[in-house]
Order: structure tokens, then sequence, then C-alpha cells
């Protein structure tokens, strides 16, 4: 089994999505990639501008070869998007994909502009898209509706996803943030030995209280339980959850790591720093407006 990330929030931008190869099988998981609009009352510095980039072209890149693809939920930094904003990656920069098998969160447990979403790339592609939780077909197996964080909270639900290969079993669980126990131990009940999840959000810990302490204890089951975990994304949108993430991985055995260490780069926490890059390297006025329109370019931030 070969697993690639190509895309997260310790590469510069908003994603989680990788690419796993096995046998005769390219199965490419949640292909998409975004930016928050506003992080300390500031736009994207261009640095994640061109990091997002970055990742929407390896992204494209991956669907040549590609047999199957996963969508968890319709978050636009998980899937192509009827284009929303020039950070994501618009379904017309899609190549053909006749013969390419989907796999999809159904529209049960989801917001109304989630359903909108996949409306829209349903119609993109021209056929409906699938339900396919709880589905397990030739190696892939999908869970049933787990939440999007804490549940309860109405956050919707993701659908985590299972593919293996010989001894090897790796479990991309989505969204699910360690909030949820009984998400974990259904991860748990299917004996992986990779896991990639997001970790809690911890720069959003005045709305989700329980994003330390109760996703700490979670995380270290899975840590304790798995040979290797990979967390990422919402826990990186701030330095503290790298520092999470450090002392988890001081706690256990088992390698536990985020998305760039797990493919042997150095950790780029943009969005985090934010406010830092603004201040180091100052944003001419006008820029956003100039880059959406195509009459300024990156080449300057993409060194």
């Amino acid at each position: 089994m070969e697993i690639d990330i190509l895309g997260c929030e310790s590469f510069g931008a908003r994603s989680l999505a990788c690419a796993v190869k096995t046998g005769e099988k390219k199965i490419l998981i949640d292909p998409g990639v975004a930016l928050a609009r506003l992080r300390y009352g500031l736009l994207p510095h261009p640095l994640e501008v061109a990091a997002a980039l970055r990742i929407r072209k390896k992204i494209l890149a991956e669907f040549k070869g590609t047999t199957d693809i996963v969508i968890s939920h319709y978050h636009g930094d998980h899937m192509p998007m009827k284009a929303e904003d020039p950070y994501q990656l618009p379904v017309e920069a899609l190549p053909p994909l006749k013969g390419v098998r989907f796999w999809c969160k159904g529209p049960g447990r989801i917001s109304g502009l989630s359903a909108r979403r996949r409306e829209e790339f349903s119609r993109f592609l021209g056929y409906s898209l699938p339900a396919s939780e709880g589905i397990s077909s030739n190696g892939i197996s999908f869970s049933a509706p787990v939440p999007h964080g804490t549940r309860d909270k109405g956050f919707g639900t993701v659908m985590m996803s299972r593919i293996s290969e010989g001894d090897e079993v790796f479990v991309h669980s989505s969204d699910i943030q360690l909030l949820d126990r009984e998400a974990v131990l259904e991860i748990l009940a299917w004996k992986p030995t990779v896991v990639f999840a997001s970790g809690p959000p911890l720069y959003l810990s005045h709305h989700v209280p329980e994003a330390s302490k109760d996703a700490f204890e979670n995380a270290l089951l899975l840590a304790e339980n798995v040979d290797t975990l990979i967390l990422d994304h919402h826990l990186l949108r701030s330095l503290e959850g790298y520092r999470w993430l450090k002392e988890l991985a001081g706690k256990v055995e088992n390698t536990v790591l985020c998305a760039a260490e797990y493919m042997k780069k150095k950790p780029e926490l943009l969005e985090a720093q934010r406010k830092i890059l603004y201040e180091k390297l100052p944003v001419p006025p006008g820029w956003h407006e100039a880059y959406a329109k195509g009459e300024i370019g990156l080449d300057e931030y993409l060194l």
C-alpha cells in the first residue's frame, strides 16, 4: 500500500486530501483545498494562496490513473467546488472522469449548503452521486455517518473510509476532530495500522471547550493502538495545536506526527501565522482583488 498525502494545514492550506494505491486501485480521497477567508481579521496571505495553488496542482496531477474517488462530506476543503473563491479547486479544472467510481457521503444529516454542493457536483458529473455509508467492496469500506466534531452540536456528519491490502489497513477518518468517543472506537474496531485524522480545533476552544481535554484522551487511545497516527487539519490551524501534537507523541511508543512530517517535509503552519506573515511580508493594497481578476500572479510567493 502506498499513501501519498496531497494537502493539509501543515502544507500551508486547508485540506485533507490523499491518494492511496493498492494493487490495481488508486483511490483519491477528499480532493479539495481551501483557505480561511478571514483569520485575525485578515484575508489569506499570498504565501497561503501560493500553498493552496501547489496543493491544487498536486491533486489535479493525481487524477491521472485514479480508479476511485471518495468524498467524505461537502465542505470546500474536501471536494472540488463550483467556484466560490479563487483559492479552491474548481470543478471546471477537473479532467474527464469517465470510468472512475465515486464513493460519497449520502444526502442525510448534512446542512442545506452541503446538500446544494452535492447536487451541484452531481449535475457537473452528469449523474447522481451514490450514498456509500456502510458499504464494503473489494478492500474498501465506509462507516455509517459519524459526527463532524462534537455529537449533537449541529455540525453535521462525515463518512470515514477504510482501505486494506494484506496486513495493512489505512483509515481516513475525515473531520471527526477526535471529539466523539464512539467514532474513535469504530476506527479501532477496523484494526488500522495507519490513521489519517483531523485533530481538534484548539483555535476554536472558546466555542468548543472540549477540544483539548476530551480530544486528547481520544487521541491517546488511538495513538496507543495504531502503529502510525497522522493528525493534522483543524489541529494545525494554531501553533498551540502543534505543541499539543508533540505532547501526545511524547506519551506513546507508536508514531504520532503531522501530515508534512509523514511525507518527510517541514511543517508550514501558514494560517496559524497569518498575522505574523502580514507583519513580516506586507501585502500590497488591492492585492486580493487583483489576484481574483487574474491581473496579478504568484511568482514571487511561489519561490
